[in-house]
């Protein structure tokens, strides 16, 4: 009896082990790459964000865009102080809220598509997606309407976002750092020149003069 037991329970651990190494082969690896763009969709409101300041050069107009209190235009000169954007990180991808230094309004969007500028960046229409272009330009998509974008006309006036496409040139920018405003501080005036030491050269001893010749 138990001689006989024994092959059937070992062919029972056999076939439980066989078995879950059946399903665990058949369940599906995880999505992270849905699970980047799922993320990225979702505002962080627990991580500290990230400040940048920088201009957004027009490619159609030829200027920088500028807010002024509840206008927003691509006509700015380089170093306009109302060309001076601070732009703060909404999540951990490349959603952003773009916010003019000088008149703190934010860039967002109407429910007509228009830009303008708010005192509140919170909503949805004041979140952009930068989106780099094989063309190295940047386009900003409308979080809240995928198919909208920041874009300007050769006059530097606002472009109907129901009109904007990816691959027009209104919708096209580059991101410029202010003038004046180095990457690097600018340390040229207090960088130290290296100071060369003058050593005087060593007396070889008398043993590297003199090498005594190997033990045979």
């Amino acid at each position: 009896m138990g001689a006989s037991q024994v092959p059937v329970t070992y062919l029972c651990v056999q076939v439980l082990l066989l078995s879950c190494q059946t399903q665990g082969e058949n369940e599906p690896s995880p999505n992270f790459n849905q699970y980047v763009r799922d993320q990225g969709t979702m505002s962080d409101q627990l991580s500290r964000r990230q400040m940048r300041e920088y201009q957004l050069y027009s490619r159609t107009s030829g200027k920088h865009v500028q807010v002024h209190g509840k206008r927003v235009s691509a006509t700015a000169e380089d170093g306009n102080r109302f060309a001076k954007l601070i732009v703060e990180t909404d999540t951990f991808g490349s959603r952003v809220r773009i916010k003019g230094a000088e008149s703190e309004k934010y860039i967002c969007m109407s429910k007509k598509g228009k830009l303008i500028g708010k005192p509140s960046g919170r909503s949805k229409d004041c979140v952009f997606t930068e989106i780099v272009l094989e063309n190295n330009y940047t386009a900003f998509q409308n979080a809240r309407h995928g198919s909208w974008y920041m874009a300007f006309t050769r006059r530097g006036r606002p472009r109907k976002a129901s009109r904007s496409q990816r691959n027009q040139r209104e919708a096209h920018f580059i991101k410029r750092l202010y003038r004046g405003h180095l990457s690097f501080p600018n340390n040229a005036e207090e960088q130290k020149h290296f100071e060369v030491v003058a050593f005087s050269p060593t007396r070889p001893t008398r043993r590297a003069q003199n090498p005594r010749p190997p033990k045979t």
